[in-house]
């Protein structure tokens, strides 16, 4: 590929490799156990849920006896054989995913200890596995969810009050089982650590009822009243906490994370250094405010851009993953990923009169970035400048939270569908 010819083609690339990088259907195969003597269960919940039902299915055709449930996100389902497939709400949860996550519920309990419980758990489990804790109502998880995502709480944040009002998160999924439990998980937070993943249905969980409570104070939520009895009551220890880390009750447990954001950033690199493209990774824990990172970013590529050392070869590409956040203060439209990306490319316009060789590629593997039909955006050097011969005023946009006015009549929107695997944001800045 001549990259000087055709470096959106390449960008668009890189935002296809980084997807196909986390395809449970090459991922999963590695990290299934031996069937056991007794049945095995399988249950999930995640925008991936499917595609790793699917997976198992192809992997245990034959000589298997399969059966189970697993929750994703509408539009997201397959068509399964062995194992029944529910689309239920994301982000904010609803009375299908409740429904499914008490048959999942009770479905656990019936094993016994020479059955196999295998969950399948990725990003956007935590609304999708949605049962509410005794005393409560799902009409509570779904206020207080929609409360801590409008004030832009970061996602452990949110999953530290979600674990305490549930009944079968923060490692209560797995409590329930008699059988050895197995889960197979793809990250899509900072850090892959299991317990963040979903809510965490079959780890430990470090974080109390205390710390639930701090976090509804410190983003000022205005939480329903009995969320906060439920919480005040296990700070009390009226009501048992989760089981933690040591706990000897979860030795039943193994866990094993199959794909991550540093798995597809790694996967890029590798494709554009055999391109000859310099290559610099930030990592997969790149997070913050989508603007404010945004503008950070875009700055140090300018410097970049604009440098003439020889320290620093050409073309060169620039890569980040993790999960920023937005608060929202205008009525537009547009996720994480395009307000990111939006920030970056004003903040070079504001640096230079003329255009400058930089290019910039943001989206969530998952496909959808935040409530957009969009998986993300990409700008050229001109974009700002051909936003403004339009008519549109993109510092505007940006201030309204409304990226896609920019990027939807440039055309720079990137539409995939729901890619059925999700290992977070992805972003590519490319300088030639």
């Amino acid at each position: 590929m001549n990259i000087k010819k055709d470096p959106r083609d390449f960008l668009l690339n890189c935002f296809s490799i980084a997807i196909e990088s986390a395809n449970p259907i090459k991922s999963l195969r590695n990290f299934l156990p031996s069937p056991p003597t007794g049945r095995v269960l399988i249950v999930g919940a995640g925008k991936a849920a499917a595609s790793m039902a699917k997976a198992v299915e192809i992997e245990w055709a034959s000589g298997v006896s399969l059966s189970g449930i697993v929750i994703t996100r509408y539009a997201h389902g397959l068509p399964l054989k062995n194992i029944k497939c529910i689309e239920a709400g994301h982000p904010v949860p609803d009375d299908a995913g409740e429904d499914a996550a008490r048959e999942i519920y009770e479905s656990v309990g019936a094993l016994g200890e020479d059955d196999l419980l295998l969950c399948l758990i990725s990003g956007g489990g935590s609304s999708l596995l949605s049962l509410p804790a005794d005393g409560l109502e799902n009409e509570d998880i779904k206020l207080v969810t929609k409360e801590l995502l409008r004030c832009g709480a970061p996602i452990t944040d949110i999953n530290i009050v979600r674990k305490h009002i549930s009944k079968i998160q923060g490692g209560k999924l797995a409590l329930k089982s008699k059988a050895p439990v197995c889960a197979l998980i793809i990250s899509d937070v900072v850090g892959d650590n299991p317990s963040d993943i979903a809510s965490g249905p079959c780890s430990p969980d470090p974080s109390t009822f205390q710390d639930a409570i701090d976090v509804l104070n410190r983003w000022q939520v205005n939480a329903p009243p009995k969320i906060r009895e439920h919480l005040e009551k296990g700070k009390r220890r009226e009501i048992e906490d989760n089981p933690k880390p040591g706990d000897t009750r979860l030795r039943h447990v193994s866990e094993a994370v199959i794909a991550t954001a540093m798995t597809s950033l790694n996967a890029v690199k590798k494709y554009a250094e055999a391109q000859g493209i310099s290559c610099i990774s930030m990592g997969d824990a790149i997070t913050g405010e989508a603007k404010d990172v945004g503008e950070v970013i875009g700055g140090w590529a300018f410097s970049v851009a604009s440098s003439d050392t020889t320290d620093i070869q050409k073309p060169l590409l620039i890569l980040s993953g993790g999960e920023c956040t937005v608060t929202v203060s205008g009525d537009g439209r547009g996720g994480r990923c395009a307000e990111f990306l939006l920030s970056v490319a004003l903040k070079i316009s504001s640096l230079t009169e003329s255009s400058i060789n930089v290019y910039g590629v943001a989206g969530d593997t998952d496909g959808i970035d935040g409530i957009s039909p969009h998986a993300g955006v990409y700008f050229t050097p001109t974009s700002i400048q051909d936003s403004i011969t339009m008519g549109i005023n993109p510092k505007k946009c940006l201030e309204n939270n409304d990226a896609l006015g920019v990027f939807e009549p440039l055309k720079n929107v990137i539409t995939t569908g729901p890619t059925l695997t999700n290992v977070n944001d992805f972003r590519g800045i490319l300088i030639i």
